[in-house]
């Protein structure tokens, strides 16, 4: 079961960077991928939008857990 979200403790800005790395050892970019400048006190992370192929590619390296 996943866990409950946590976003005390945790900066946006670091987990945005984290993931723009991880993505990009798979090969993936999220062009649009960035904090949410209009929620400061939730912490989001823009994800934005991607190309269908760029999808499929994500949904890939979810299901292997990353492994190239």
């Amino acid at each position: 079961m996943a866990r409950a979200h946590q976003t005390q403790g945790v900066d946006p800005f670091m987990a945005t960077e984290c993931l723009r790395s991880a993505l990009s050892q798979a090969g993936i970019v999220l062009p649009s991928l960035a904090v949410d400048a209009g929620s400061p006190t939730l912490g989001l992370v823009e994800l934005g939008r991607v190309r269908a192929d760029v999808a499929m590619r994500l949904a890939e390296a979810l299901r292997r857990g990353g492994d190239e």
